[in-house]
């Protein structure tokens, strides 16, 4: 079992990574670690806050797919009909863009701070965007 800390707007959050559900999606961001970027409050899929990858392509189709996600089960969209996007739900979501429903690949869950994820998509909310980084523990 891979355990990421990830580290967004103030908060720490331990997540672990899926790799029997999605192997091909934890690989290929496995490869990508340290990743930091933006969060930003999504538009469509209620509360979330997500990273928009734009065309970035990293090979993947679906696996473990969904388009409702609980609290805390982070969210691959490898590409197609809409971009590439990592989505961080912190309440009801129903994934989605302007093209209509999206599932994208679960592949990492927070199992430590999840009480904090409120704090962290109202902060986004009402602050703006923030920096989040995701690294090995």
């Amino acid at each position: 079992m891979t355990n990421l800390k990830i580290s967004a707007g103030g908060f720490v959050f331990k997540a672990r990574l899926e790799e029997e559900k999605a192997p091909k999606t934890c690989r290929a961001f496995l490869k990508l670690l340290p990743f930091k970027n933006k969060i930003i409050h999504v538009r469509w899929s209620g509360e979330a806050v997500w990273i928009p990858l734009g065309d970035f392509d990293l090979g993947l189709g679906y696996e473990n797919h969904t388009s409702h996600p609980s609290i805390g089960e982070i969210l691959l969209y490898p590409g197609g009909i809409s971009e590439t996007e990592i989505l961080l739900p912190y309440g009801s979501t129903s994934f989605s863009s302007k093209v209509g429903q999206l599932a994208g690949n679960h592949f990492l869950t927070i199992v430590e701070g999840n009480e904090k994820l409120t704090e962290l998509g109202r902060k986004v909310l009402w602050e703006g965007a923030q920096d989040i980084i995701f690294e090995r523990i």
